[in-house]
């Protein structure tokens, strides 16, 4: 991969990771309620999930669902339902004196799967792959394009975190940490929307 090639890699990397998303609204959420130390298996279930999910893309999975567009759908509609269920529970979250009661941050295992039935994700992904690696030593480069990726996702999705953690002073009235919780669970619906038109247009994610 030319140095060019590289730098593109990494501004895509950035800009994708920074830039709100089913990820990061879940991630400010959760710093927001949780605090930064309980949200880290969070962030790395993000990062590391993510990662993986483009090597296994770009190493041949991406053509399953070339050649079965079917499990393409049943992902897509699962996430859609997963993402619908995750902003319920946002939306009812309690602070962190009440986790072991009513709620505990996402773990790693699970922001890792996450990753594989979110349609920000897989744009990403398939985009990072088609576009940014060679076929010269193709499987060298998406090994670095997953490796970009993960060393350049991790500090913006802490970032995000880190933001939700900042909140918390504010937040410290039930009725404000209320508000915020289901002003995220919107978000993370509204984050539906491009899935929606998708199918109305009857294209269908694949």
């Amino acid at each position: 991969m030319s140095p060019q090639l590289l730098s593109a890699l990494v501004a895509f990397c950035f800009v994708s990771s920074i830039t709100p998303g089913p990820n990061n609204t879940m991630l400010m959420a959760s710093g927001a309620n949780f605090g930064f130390r309980l949200t880290m298996p969070h962030m790395l279930g993000v990062s590391l999930g993510f990662g993986f999910m483009v090597l296994a893309v770009g190493l041949g999975l991406g053509q399953v669902f070339l050649h079965f567009p079917i499990l393409h759908t049943v992902l897509a509609l699962g996430g859609a339902a997963y993402m619908l269920w995750l902003a319920w529970k946002i939306a009812n979250a309690s602070g962190l004196a009440e986790v072991g009661a009513s709620g505990a941050p996402m773990t790693f295992l699970q922001a890792a799967a996450f990753q594989w039935i979110n349609p920000k994700a897989w744009i990403m992904g398939i985009t990072a792959v088609t576009t940014y690696a060679p076929q010269a030593r193709y499987a060298l480069n998406i090994v670095l394009v997953s490796l970009v990726f993960v060393v350049v996702n991790a500090p913006c999705i802490a970032g995000w975190a880190g933001f939700g953690v900042s909140l918390r002073g504010f937040l410290d009235r039930p009725e404000r940490l209320r508000l915020f919780n289901i002003s995220m669970a919107l978000l993370l619906v509204l984050s539906l929307v491009p899935l929606v038109f998708e199918y109305a247009g009857g294209h269908g994610p694949g």
